[in-house]
Order: structure tokens, then C-alpha cells, then sequence
């Protein structure tokens, strides 16, 4: 039966255009092509991140973190109490009054003794300064090297300044090194952040980071299984190309440099839209899903990697308008403290005058 779904999953038609096939991906005259099983590497790649960001949090951004101020936050822990554990993990974090009134009578605690434990629970459960940071840092040192290495990938390569030239060719386009090891790579970081999923910090956009990662894998993977790689590797370059400056205004936060923090952030909000919101849908899937058209007809591969492309966008507008809200509040607030200063210096002026 196993085998049976494989080759039903694998059929060409599904994956190639009319009239071209896995028979043309097969390696020939020294020339090298992407198949399926390479994707397995990716799994050990994984795990070594895993490894390497324990050994980089430990050694390179808590003694950073300390360089720059922050410092791990001391919490009060409440006292251990089976009934109230039972109830925080097992029903709700936040109680009712009806609820609280119930557990006074359960412990024999009074209500203030039972929400100000509730509260020293909740804060228990709060991660740390430090432990963003380490987080941040870690995010901020992929992203950055990954983004360099897909540039120095791509430089010299003419689908980078022509993104028509990603099908010249296709599928039969020859593999290189540097594509492979930077799709490798970067499957493997997404595949750890899955992995770390439940340890690492939960923020409010969580679903969607979750969803964002998985589409970010199957686009990876389908794109290298049917040839993409030239699409996949503008893809990885352009998302690699403003995360690095969000991760670094978030380090800056954490370690209270609220300038410096701010100003970066504008520049990632700049970077974001313009790579997102504009270079990403009018360049790269404008050539994924209407100029191919022009050269074949379309098939359910084309369909399934525009259709994660798409959810990849979704993500991008829901982002953006966080993002604009977050610049618009920063610059609001710019605008009125130096309307503030104005006024000031006037009313010292007027003052000095008097005197």
C-alpha cells in the first residue's frame, strides 16, 4: 500500500510540466541535479543547531547580555500548594471570583493569599529578560550570516538582477554547491525552530509563526524535490534579507537602549515592506505565477507552490499592519516629544526675558 501512495504521490504529471519528467533530473555528463533524499540531511543539521544554540546562548549571549545590562529577573515563587498547582495547570491561570471564593475554602487560604499566589504562579511561567535575549541573539546570528552567505550565493548569478532567468532552462538546471548546502542550511534552522518550539518564548503572533514555519518547509522541500531552486534560493534571500534587523532592535529592547532600539526598528519596518510587500509579490511571484504560464501550462505543482507562496503573503500583510501600527505610535511619540521640547525652550526663553 506504501508503495502503491508513492508512486501515485510521485507521478509525474503532478509535479512537471507536459512532457517532462524525473527522467530529466537524472544525473548525466558530470552534471548534478537535486533529488528528494537529500532532504534527509537536513534532519542531523537540525539537531546540530539545537546543540550549537545551547553552546552559543551559554557562552556568547549571556556574557553579551551581561555586556549590555541585562540582567535575570528574580521572582518571588509561591509557596508550593497541590490544590492551587492542580488548579493552575489543569483549569485556568486566571480564576473567577467564584472560583477564588471556592479555593479559599478548599486551602483554607483568605482571597488576597489566593490571587496574590495565582499572581506569583503567572510570573513563574513569565520568561526572563535574559532568556529573550539569548533568543534574540541567536535568531539575530543566523539570520545575519544566512543572509550573507545566500548574497555572496547569488552575486553573481543573472536570475538575481532578472528574475525571469529562474526558468531559463527548466527543470534541467544544474546544482551547485553553494545551493545546496545554503537549502540544507536553512531547512535545517526552520527544522530546529519546530523542534524548540515549546521551550522557546510564546509570543502573540505564536500560531502564526507556527504556520509560517511549516509553509516555510514545505516550500523548501517541494522546491527542491521538483527543481525550484533558483525561485527557492530569491525566496530564502529576500526573507533572510529584514529578519536579522528585527532580532537586533529586540536585543536592544530587552538590554533597555530604547533609542537604538527604536531607530532600528524603523529601518527593518522600511526593509520589511519594501522586500515584503513589494519586491516579494510584484517580482518574485509575479514569475511564479503568471510568466510561467507563458511557457507551459500550468500543473498541480505550479498551483501547490504559488498556493504556499500565497499563504507566505498572508503572513506578510498580517505583519506589515502590526508593524506600521508599532512605527506610527514610535514617530507619534517623536512628534510630540519634540513639540514638548519646543514649548520648553520657549517658556525659558519667555522666563529668561522676564528677568
Amino acid at each position: 500500500m506504501l508503495s502503491g501512495l508513492s508512486e501515485w504521490f510521485w507521478q509525474e504529471r503532478l509535479w512537471f510540466p507536459e512532457g517532462l519528467g524525473w527522467a530529466d533530473l537524472e544525473d548525466r555528463d558530470g552534471r548534478v541535479y537535486a533529488k528528494a533524499h537529500d532532504l534527509w540531511v537536513a534532519l542531523p543539521i537540525a539537531l546540530m543547531f539545537l546543540i550549537i544554540r545551547q553552546i552559543f546562548e551559554r557562552t556568547v549571549a549571556t556574557p553579551l547580555a551581561s555586556l549590555l545590562g541585562v540582567k535575570e529577573t528574580v521572582r518571588l515563587k509561591a509557596p508550593h500548594n497541590s490544590t492551587l498547582e492542580s488548579y493552575y495547570c489543569n483549569i485556568t491561570k486566571n480564576p473567577t471570583q467564584s472560583s477564588v471564593a471556592s479555593l479559599c475554602k478548599q486551602t483554607g487560604y483568605s482571597e488576597r493569599q489566593v490571587q496574590r499566589w495565582f499572581r506569583r504562579r503567572r510570573n513563574q511561567d513569565r520568561p526572563s529578560l535574559l532568556k529573550k535575549f539569548r533568543e534574540a541573539s541567536w535568531r539575530f546570528t543566523f539570520y545575519l550570516l544566512a543572509f550573507i552567505a545566500g548574497l555572496a550565493a547569488l552575486i553573481d548569478k543573472p536570475w538575481l538582477y532578472d528574475v525571469k532567468e529562474m526558468w531559463e532552462g527548466f527543470p534541467v538546471l544544474t546544482l551547485l554547491p553553494s545551493q545546496y548546502w545554503y537549502y540544507m542550511i536553512e531547512l535545517g534552522f526552520y527544522g530546529s525552530l519546530l523542534f524548540s518550539v515549546a521551550s522557546d518564548v510564546k509570543r502573540k503572533d505564536f500560531k502564526e509563526q507556527i504556520v509560517h514555519h511549516v509553509a516555510t518547509i514545505l516550500l523548501i522541500s517541494f522546491s527542491w524535490c521538483v527543481n525550484y531552486i533558483r525561485a527557492g534560493t530569491l525566496i530564502m534571500l529576500v526573507h533572510d534579507s529584514s529578519d536579522y534587523f528585527l532580532e537586533s532592535a529586540k536585543m536592544f529592547n530587552y538590554a533597555g537602549w530604547r533609542n537604538a532600539c527604536n531607530y532600528i526598528f524603523i529601518v527593518f519596518a522600511a526593509v520589511f515592506i519594501i522586500t515584503r510587500l513589494v519586491y516579494f509579490p510584484f517580482w518574485i511571484v509575479y514569475c511564479t505565477w503568471v510568466y510561467p504560464v507563458t511557457i507551459y501550462e500550468p500543473f498541480f505543482g505550479y498551483y501547490f507552490f504559488n498556493g504556499l507562496l500565497m499563504v507566505l503573503q498572508c503572513l506578510h500583510i498580517f505583519w506589515a499592519v502590526l508593524i506600521i501600527r508599532i512605527a506610527v505610535r514610535f514617530l507619534t511619540h517623536n512628534v510630540r516629544r519634540h513639540k514638548q521640547k519646543q514649548h520648553n525652550s520657549k517658556d525659558h526663553k519667555y522666563k529668561f526675558s522676564l528677568l
